[in-house]
């Protein structure tokens, strides 16, 4: 077995790769950027070797580096993640020059799977169910939308090299696949260095399922069961199961059987995903591409299989036989992926940046919970690589019971300082569509059309988290009296009578209740209900763990001040709790009006402004494209939401950007 390998990745998938080689008693180099010098999978390497500057293509991208960097720390093989070098069939064959083992498959399969364009052709010659759809490299938007013509609308326009939702798009009209073709071209070229694009038809109420599988070197292949990754959000898995509730034992071998002998093919050796659109309606099967790599959503087949994916890889590159046939694999209950990324839902999902001031993540229970991440409390966001942050996989003998589980997991996750999508993960948790299992891929645009807000949470129990707020500010009274030295009158805080006051956009509400201590905590009435809450919470402290009239519950603790924070079941409620007189003057308070800010375009995120799209002097219509910004390997394009005329260009493009600064000013 290997003694030494490199990992040529960054973040959580780094982190997983050498865990699994530290199992196996494998020593391990990580390769890293300037900007992740303090990066978790730095610490947990045996060995760490500098690459360059925080751009990937400068550093993660540079295989001359990546090879270098073998030679000095004597790495004898090197395993790529995914993202970055994962599915370069030239840095496969680079090392295999070298002498040095690509933990993955050979360069000729790569090549052939990575080419979305050969690939088809490849899976037709092997009797693989493939999409209608034009074939070829398109040579500019004009030719796009004349072929989206002659497909029919709705049409996919993607990157031949694409992957990961980037260089890719749906258009409806003839407009929208002049756009998306350009875009696609762009982030084609930026993400893959390779700018081609083709079309093929959209199939309506589609389900993304793919199917995992493994080959060695002395032709033995099976496949490893399917992965339902059909909840997306602009073309990006969201949540990821095993098995699919979709899927019945004849299309699984059907699906199952076409992918190995789409593998077999190509003489296909490690792991790897041949994904697959399935029609909701038809149950019709298609190929969209295989992965030649390792996915992000490899831990829920872990968990049904009871399989090591990257160990797997590991000994298949070693020359090793794999160690089962298709008889030997098994489903074992349910399992789900929700990917915790740095973006804020109720901000129309733009990426957020900057320090982790608190980064808690639920206590890992074999078997049952288990959390992959590459981050730590106090350790920080950059605007540079991709917004995923964690993956949480919970495991359960049923979908109902890893949905409960996972339900608990997402209340128990504490991430303060940058904004998470954890909020709209526990909406989706909770949402009775997804609970039937019945549902494709135009879930998310289909039930929150207009985006995502905190009244789109189903759960909000007002009793619960009004007492808990009372609580909570009566344990704060309390041991603020019983400090020695404070000033004559401050004992005057303590008292059982309180004005709980949720604050809302719309208008704040009142709450009236009293608080006295029990035993353990303390008994709050409500609207003429009686609760009693106990906990052993301290102040301080993030996550309340408790008991409401003997039932338990979790949720999170945050205080601003004089204002508290509740967070419950992707709920957010905010709380300041006094005595009633002083809610009365509260109330006659004016409010201060927020500056108009009508007249600027700002930036929405912090990024790089790729493109300013407009001149001084000009006259824009609604909907005309005026800015791109890039943050997080993704190009987002800002529209004028009225007709107006530019006054003056504030931002330079090619400079970095803040959240909320000035790009242009209008008349």
């Amino acid at each position: 077995m290997f003694t030494k390998i490199l990992i040529a990745n960054r973040g959580e998938i780094a982190c997983r790769v050498i865990k699994t080689a530290r199992k196996m008693g494998i020593a391990t180099v990580a390769v890293y950027s300037e900007a992740d010098k303090d990066a978790l999978f730095v610490e947990m390497a045996d060995e760490a070797v500098c690459i360059g500057p925080a751009a990937s293509k400068e550093s993660y991208l540079v295989a001359d580096k990546i090879i270098a960097a073998c030679k000095q720390t004597g790495a004898q093989a090197v395993h790529p993640g995914y993202g970055f070098l994962s599915e370069n069939a030239e840095f496969s064959r680079r090392l295999e020059e070298e002498g040095i083992k690509f933990i993955g498959p050979k360069h000729y399969s790569i090549a052939k799977m990575g080419d979305k364009i050969e690939s088809k052709k490849l899976a037709i010659e092997a009797g693989v169910n493939t999409i209608p759809g034009y074939n070829d490299a398109i040579a500019g938007p004009d030719e796009a939308v004349e072929i989206a013509r002659k497909i029919g609308y709705p049409v996919m326009i993607k990157a031949s090299a694409g992957g990961g939702g980037k260089g890719l798009r749906v258009a409806y009209n003839d407009a929208e696949a002049h756009e998306g073709f350009s875009s696609c071209v762009n982030e084609a070229r930026n993400s893959f260095g390779d700018d081609r694009v083709f079309i093929e038809k959209y199939v309506l109420e589609p389900r993304h399922i793919e199917i995992q599988v493994l080959g060695d070197s002395h032709g033995n292949y099976v496949y490893l069961n399917e992965r339902d990754c059909s909840i997306q959000r602009r073309h990006q898995k969201v949540i990821e199961e095993a098995p699919s509730p979709f899927v019945d034992p004849e299309m699984r071998k059907a699906m199952g059987e076409q992918a190995v002998a789409l593998a077999r093919a190509v003489n296909y050796e490690s792991a790897g995903t041949v994904e697959f659109v399935v029609s909701g309606a038809t149950k019709e099967f298609y190929f969209l591409e295989m992965n030649t790599r390792l996915q992000v959503e490899h831990p829920v087949t872990e968990l049904i299989t009871g399989l090591d994916l990257v160990e797997q890889m590991i000994r298949v590159a070693y020359g090793e036989k794999l160690p089962l046939t298709q008889a030997d694999v098994q489903i074992n209950g349910w399992a789900m992926e929700c990917r915790i990324n740095a973006e804020d839902p109720f901000r129309g999902f733009l990426p957020s940046t900057g320090r982790l001031v608190k980064f808690q993540p639920p206590a890992e229970v074999p078997g049952q919970v288990r959390v992959d991440t590459g981050v730590y409390d106090g350790g920080e966001i950059s605007m540079f690589y991709d917004s995923m942050i964690a993956k949480l996989i919970v495991h359960g003998a049923t979908r109902e019971q890893a949905i409960a589980r996972m339900r608990d997991a997402l209340n128990g996750f504490v991430i303060r300082g940058i904004s998470s999508n954890i909020p709209f993960q526990a909406a989706l948790m909770q949402h009775p569509v997804f609970h039937s299992g019945i549902f494709d891929t135009g879930f998310i645009p289909k039930h929150y059309p207009t985006g995502f807000d905190a009244s789109m949470v189903p759960h909000d129990d007002p009793a619960l988290l009004v007492s808990v707020a009372a609580y909570v500010y009566r344990a704060f009274t309390d041991r603020s009296a019983s400090i020695s030295g404070q000033l004559q009158g401050h004992e005057r805080l303590v008292g059982d009578h309180w004005m709980v006051i949720r604050l809302n956009k719309d208008g704040n509400e009142n709450h009236p209740v009293t608080a006295r201590p029990i035993p353990g905590g303390y008994h709050v009435e409500y609207k003429g209900e009686q609760y009693e809450l106990k906990s052993d919470w301290k102040l301080g402290q993030s996550l309340f763990n408790g008991t409401c009239n003997g039932e338990p519950f979790t949720l999170q603790v945050e205080r601003h001040k004089t204002k508290y924070s509740l967070f419950h079941w992707g709920t957010r409620a905010d709380f300041m709790v006094m005595s009633a007189r002083a809610a009365e003057l509260l109330a006659l308070m004016p409010e201060k009006l927020p500056p108009d800010l009508s007249k600027f375009l700002l930036s929405p995120m912090p990024g790089l402004l790729r493109e300013v799209s407009v001149q001084v002097g000009q006259e824009v219509k609604a909907g005309e494209k005026l800015a791109v910004i890039e943050a997080m390997k993704m190009e987002n394009i800002l529209k004028a939401e009225q007709d107006c005329k530019v006054k003056k260009i504030v931002a330079s493009a090619g400079g970095s950007l803040a959240v909320d600064e000035v790009i242009i000013e209008f008349e």
